[in-house]
């Protein structure tokens, strides 16, 4: 079953701070401070009038969440971004892949010329492959840039789809 995609609403951030928290302590996937508070993390992932914020809905639970706009300002506006994040007990149900196309239709839908993910954990295997199944291609890897709790230092890939 596919879950629903629907922009965040305000009510919504105890639920998505719940993924937010769980997937950056992990420390697994994102290089973002496992210390961060929900006031910092809700400043970071809830995006401004230029870009988009959703969650995934599976029988009214939310279990994921997007965050997409514009990758660089200015000259570079043209290329979206976007993250992802699915609570661990959803993963492995379609979640990443719903969100995934859902940011990519939105890019195109608003004009963007292609979508650039800037720092795919090399080891987050699902990831790497979901995106590789959308279209994504990856474009160079930085070595050794991202602090793995289990394998070390591990590069982080930047991905592209161009439209």
């Amino acid at each position: 079953m596919t879950p629903e995609i629907r922009d965040l609403a305000d009510g919504d951030w105890p639920s998505v701070w719940e993924i937010v928290r769980e997937v950056v302590q992990a420390r697994e996937t994102f290089p973002y401070d496992p210390d961060m508070t929900s006031a910092e993390a809700r400043s970071m992932w809830v995006e401004g009038a230029s870009g988009r914020t959703v969650v995934a809905v599976f029988d009214g639970k939310i279990v994921g969440t997007a965050k997409m706009g514009p990758n660089r300002p200015g000259p570079g506006a043209h290329i979206a971004t976007a993250s992802f994040m699915v609570a661990a007990a959803a993963r492995g149900r379609g979640v990443g892949t719903a969100l995934c196309r859902d940011a990519v239709a939105w890019a195109r839908s608003a004009g963007y010329a292609g979508v650039q993910f800037n720092a795919v954990v090399e080891t987050n295997r699902a990831a790497v492959d979901l995106y590789r199944r959308e279209g994504f291609d990856i474009i160079g890897t930085v070595p050794r840039s991202f602090s793995h709790p289990v394998h070390g230092r591990v590069g982080l890939h930047i991905m592209f789809l161009e439209f």
